[in-house]
């Protein structure tokens, strides 16, 4: 299989979306901001976009680590699509899923 992010060979990681025929290095995938998650079979999501309608306010902090999120929506930044307000620096509120599974600290 063809890298979809680099175009060189051996890619072996595919994504998971229904009808989604893509194919990565897992280092490409990273690279190229999909998100890549082991539960207990490998998953893979290519270029994800989150239905988020505003961007976090200027001194918005994240709710686990407290430190500022961007104020603009990107890769980075999730916020919590149950409450529409809480905002997670992504790579915060994948460590607190693995550790105490996926709840939002404001809802």
């Amino acid at each position: 299989q063809d890298c979809f992010v680099c175009g060189q060979s051996g890619a072996t990681i595919t994504c998971r979306e229904s009808g989604c025929n893509r194919s990565f290095h897992l280092p490409c995938a990273v690279a190229g901001e999909c998100i890549t998650q082991y539960f207990t079979l490998y998953s893979n999501f290519s270029l994800p976009k989150q239905e988020v309608v505003e961007t976090p306010e200027e001194d918005t902090t994240c709710l686990i680590c407290l430190e500022p999120v961007e104020h603009r929506l990107s890769y980075g930044t999730i916020m919590c699509p149950a409450c529409n307000h809480a905002w997670f620096h992504r790579s915060c509120i994948q460590k607190h899923a693995i550790h105490a599974g996926f709840h939002c600290l404001s809802c």
